[in-house]
């Protein structure tokens, strides 16, 4: 065979060869690429009222499933299920009552078979670390200059379980002139520990949190309906299995003990 000839054939392959080895580099990913795939973020609505037990929480979860991330929405019960039904963007929601966790589920916005009673709490008034006037609820009416907050009974549970307490106890005509209404128990904190009021009725995990504030008394349990925190996942989430599992997760005898160490109560299963 000629010179000229084996010239051609010896180029011909080197052409093969070259672009064999570019083509093997381009479809090897590379290490790097591999570890900085994006979490999974889901993002959970819930009552303002388990914002520090959440927080803790979330810390433990990140490092047991750290492909997941967790973004919380905090806020009054009802505020968060208007903005479920608006469309807001949600995974999961945490309530501090049925009736909002009830709505949503009439109107199929909940995955129906997720639904759990997550935990309990309690009715407690408190008022000011120095404050010796007020030790009852009693006293609230006796005293003629006095101002209360208490959540906007529409869209706070906990305003709602303090006005059905209040008037099971005779006592919500005579207070309703003293009331500062507030859009969620962390702000009816807030107002008792600047001493904008001289009490607020909370949950007992809200008081417990706080070293600004001391209980007065335990509203008497059986003035109102039992407090409960339902949870569900929501219908539109496009990662069901994500949320289920955070869920379950809330229900783990670990995560039920922070909860406990925040002032909630767990519930018989």
């Amino acid at each position: 065979m000629k010179k000229a000839s084996w010239l051609l054939i010896l180029s011909f392959l080197l052409t093969l060869v070259l672009v064999g080895c570019s083509s093997g580099n381009a479809t090897q990913p590379s290490k790097d690429a591999a570890q900085t795939e994006p979490a999974k973020e889901i993002i959970v609505s819930a009552a303002a009222s388990l914002k520090d037990s959440l927080t803790e929480l979330q810390k433990d979860y990140a490092q047991k499933t750290p492909g997941v991330k967790l973004t919380f929405n905090f806020g009054a019960s009802g505020t968060l299920q208007q903005q479920i039904e608006q469309g807001a963007p949600a995974d999961l929601f945490l309530s501090a009552g049925k009736t909002q966790m009830d709505a949503l589920d009439q109107k199929n916005l909940i995955v129906k078979d997720s639904k759990v009673d997550l935990v309990g709490n309690e009715l407690v008034l408190v008022v000011g670390k120095d404050n010796s006037t007020v030790t009852s609820l009693e006293d609230l009416a006796k005293l003629s200059v006095v101002k209360i907050s208490i959540g906007t009974p529409e869209s706070v549970p906990a305003g709602k379980y303090a006005q059905e307490a209040l008037t099971n106890l005779k006592l919500w005509d005579s207070l309703q002139p003293k009331f500062v209404l507030a859009k969620d128990v962390t702000q009816v904190l807030n107002y008792v520990e600047t001493g904008n009021v001289d009490a607020g009725l909370v949950y007992q995990s809200d008081a417990q949190g706080s070293t600004k504030v001391k209980v007065a008394t335990v509203v008497p349990a059986s003035s109102h309906k039992a407090i409960v925190y339902p949870a569900a996942v929501i219908s539109a989430t496009k990662n069901k299995q994500i949320a289920e599992d955070f869920l379950k997760y809330l229900q783990s005898s670990d995560a039920q003990k922070v909860f406990v160490k925040y002032g909630f109560k767990t519930l018989a299963k």
